[in-house]
């Protein structure tokens, strides 16, 4: 689609964001970024402290300097908050206090997810309501906000609506669930295959950051330790992957302005968009 339209690609992968983590978050090949310009991805090293506000910052600075040389940028990944912060807007909430932070980080390793549901629940019922409930740093990020603050964590959700001076055409890629969960088990032999174990020793050293707290590092991290043997970390790194694929389709599904196809349909997403650029232009 990038070739067909001659135009850039913008990374929304959280994690293909960092230089350390290249065979982890299946980051494209050197050939496919030889034939096509990618931006946020390479960017930054697990070691900086990485917003999504800097996020939004940076893709907004590409876009500008993009959007003088044509009208189409195609901005593609799975992390729904980045594309939503971009498209959308974010809200401001107030600064977090590290030891509230800590104090339900602490809660949530010694007493499991659930303590965490419940309190949410009775602390924010209307966020709660709302909320990926099986997300510990979701709500982790809710009741730290709620402890600095004193206040729901709902209420901060009032953003103005933040004007965007683009049109933003949204696409969510949709597979058979047998053949996505398939996939996910075949690129995760892969990854292995790809020295996926070296790259995490190479890391297990930083494996209490934020950055590495993720589907298929944790896992190996985890067997590094001696807690599990390999077979399982990587049955576990399937699994995970599986619930992480099912969470992000809910979300995608729960996004109204979505147009969902199948990834092979090139040539359909292409006349889609090619419709709505022509209304967008007249």
């Amino acid at each position: 689609m990038a070739q067909h339209f001659n135009c850039v690609i913008i990374s929304a992968d959280s994690r293909q964001i960092y230089k350390e983590t290249s065979i982890g978050t299946a980051r494209p090949t050197a050939q496919e970024q030889s034939l096509v310009t990618h931006h946020m991805i390479d960017e930054v090293s697990i070691l900086d402290d990485f917003s999504v506000g800097a996020y939004i910052d940076r893709s907004l600075a590409i876009l500008q300097e993009e959007f003088q040389k044509g009208d189409v940028v195609i901005l593609a990944g799975g992390s729904g908050l980045y594309i939503k912060a971009l498209t959308e807007g974010i809200d401001i909430f107030p600064d977090v206090k590290q030891e509230d932070k800590a104090f339900y980080n602490d809660l949530y390793e010694k007493q499991g997810i659930e303590v965490l549901q419940k309190e949410l629940e009775r602390e924010d019922a209307k966020y709660y309501n709302v909320v990926d409930k099986d997300n510990p740093h979701r709500l982790i990020r809710a009741l730290s906000v709620i402890k600095s603050s004193g206040e729901p964590f709902s209420s901060f959700l009032k953003k103005e609506e933040t004007v965007r001076d683009f049109q933003s055409i949204l696409i969510a890629l949709e597979r058979p669930r047998p053949e996505l969960y398939d996939r996910i088990n075949q690129r995760v032999d892969m990854m292995m295959d790809k020295g996926l174990l070296d790259e995490v020793r190479g890391l297990h050293d930083y494996k209490h950051l934020k950055s590495l707290n993720t589907v298929g590092y944790k896992e190996l991290f985890s067997y590094i330790d001696g807690d599990c043997t390999l077979e399982h970390a990587i049955d576990k790194i399937k699994q995970h992957s599986r619930n992480y694929a099912k969470r992000q389709i809910t979300w995608f599904k729960n996004q109204q302005d979505y147009t969902h196809f199948h990834p092979e349909a090139v040539d359909r997403m292409i006349a889609f968009i090619e419709e709505k650029r022509s209304k967008d232009l007249s």
